[in-house]
Parts: structure tokens; sequence; C-alpha cells
């Protein structure tokens, strides 16, 4: 009789291990808010209490949770991702976000760039996974397995050590990059890399409607960047982002400014303007119907909100 491993990629993450987690980022955590760690593209996550729903965006990452419970709204839909998940966000989609935490037991996980040339390269040697979705979606939640756990606590305990950060770092992403690639939502990732597919061409145009959101929008000119006609481009982008080109760079513009506000570097007025606002009782008129209150009342919040 021949005793047989167990399959670790699909067998889900033990109380155990999002423990060891939570012990291995507890020493790093000063503060609520993202806190750098000395690996590039990784951040904490830790927030002390609960916070309502609230508009923010993520950049392209993986978001691993390892205590407290998250729930975004993008659209219709609803996407829990506490503790034992991790979201894809393969695109930037702006949308809404409730945490439940309290002192006693924070919201705690980790935040994982998405390093293009490092996706690039895995694409080429990991299979699709036989139980990969059909079609992508720019942001999902997944349930945290054993063999992903593994991976999030090698890279935690690497934060530890300075030499062993530098040595062995850019591996241990790349080997929590290798479970979501082979996971549920690896396709969400691996279709950014190709272009010819309208997902492809959708997730082009997002980076640079980040680049330049504070210029003004041609929606024909950025079609035809990324080989689209406008009515196709339209159609895609709102199918994929739950909003028109349009919305979607006064979502950005909002969020940008509301960060340069709540962070000090910038009063109402300047903000407005770096964002590409050229009235400023237009941007406060947006701003107050986008996050419920006036852009002056949040020129006392903290630079720490963790969506």
């Amino acid at each position: 009789m021949t005793d047989t491993l167990p399959n670790l990629s699909h067998a889900p993450a033990t109380d155990a291990l999002q423990q060891r987690m939570c012990e291995l980022m507890t020493p790093l955590i000063d503060r609520d808010g993202y806190i750098p760690t000395n690996l590039e593209g990784v951040r904490l996550m830790a927030l002390h209490g609960s916070h309502p729903r609230t508009p923010l965006v993520y950049e392209p990452g993986l978001f691993i949770i390892a205590q407290g419970e998250k729930t975004g709204y993008l659209g219709e839909r609803t996407i829990h991702y506490g503790a034992g998940h991790y979201l894809v966000q393969a695109m930037p989609v702006p949308f809404e976000c409730e945490t439940r935490a309290t002192p006693q037991a924070p919201m705690l996980g980790v935040s994982i760039s998405i390093d293009m040339i490092m996706l690039g390269e895995l694409s080429q040697v990991v299979p699709k996974a036989p139980n990969t979705i059909s079609t992508p979606k720019p942001m999902a939640a997944v349930d945290l397995t054993s063999s992903m756990g593994q991976g999030v606590v090698h890279l935690l305990e690497c934060l530890h050590d300075e030499v062993m950060c530098r040595a062995l770092g850019r591996q241990r992403i790349r080997e929590v990059l290798f479970e979501a690639l082979r996971g549920p939502q690896g396709e969400s990732l691996r279709q950014l890399l190709q272009q010819h597919t309208q997902y492809g061409r959708i997730g082009l145009a997002l980076e640079a409607l980040h680049r330049d959101y504070a210029h003004p929008l041609s929606v024909e000119t950025l079609a035809e960047k990324v080989n689209m006609s406008p009515s196709a481009f339209h159609h895609h982008f709102k199918r994929f982002t739950h909003l028109s080109p349009l919305q979607y760079q006064k979502r950005i513009r909002l969020l940008k400014a509301r960060a340069m506000i709540a962070a000090r570097t910038h009063n109402v007025s300047s903000a407005a303007s770096a964002v590409g606002y050229q009235s400023a009782s237009q941007f406060s008129r947006e701003y107050k119907r986008y996050f419920g209150n006036q852009p002056v009342g949040d020129q006392r919040l903290e630079s720490r909100e963790v969506g």
C-alpha cells in the first residue's frame, strides 16, 4: 500500500496557518493603514476597528487576509474576502469596501503588487488550472489554500530577517504569485498579458488612464491605442469596470484628490487642480456626491485608511 501525499494546492488553509500569519505580522505593525516593508511591492495591512462602507480603489495585486472580515461592492456584485480568503485584484477598478474588526481582533493582511515581468515568466511554465474560470474577473475573492498560506508564511518570515529578505524576498513573492496563477482566478491574471483579448486591452487602457487621469479624456483616442473601435471599447470597458470611461476617470480623480487632502500634501483647491479640475466648485459638488461629505471635512482625516 502506497501512501499518497495530500494535495496542498486545493486543501484549505488551517487555522494554525492563519494564526502563524498573524504572529508574524503583529510585531511589524505600529499603526493602522498600509505599512511598507523592506520588500518592494509588499505592504502589511492593519485596522484595529470596523470601517464603514467607503469608496476606494486597489492597485493590481493580491490581498491576503489573515484576520478580520471585509466586504467589497462592485456594481451588483458583493465580494466577501475575510480571514481565510485572498482577493485577486487584476485591474484597478473603483469599488466600495467595508471592514469589520475590533481592537482585540484587528484586521490583519498583506498586499502584494503584481509584477508583470514575473507574471509573464510564470505564465510560460504554469499550466492553466483545470478548475479555472472561463470569463476572467477584474476583482474576485478566492479561498486561501494550504499551499498559498504556506507561501505567505514564507514571505512574512522573510520580513523578519534582513539578509533573507535581500537573498530570497523576490523568490518568496514568486512563490505566492505562482499559487495565485494556478488558482481559480489565475486566468484573470494570465489574460492581462494577452493583448489580443478584450480583457487584456481594457487592462492596457486602465494603465493609460491611471497614468494620465489628470488630462482631458478622449475615448476615441484611448480606444485607438488599444486597437478597439469606440463602440466595442465602451461596451467592454463598462462590462469589466461597471463604469463608463468618463465615470471611471472622474472616480479616479476624486479618489486621488481625497488621498492628497487626507495626507495634507494639498489643500482642497490645489488637490482639485492637481487631478484635472478647472472649477473648484464643480470639484466640491462631485466630491460630496461621491463621498457624502465636503472635501474640507477630509482635511482632518489621517492618511491611514485601509479598505
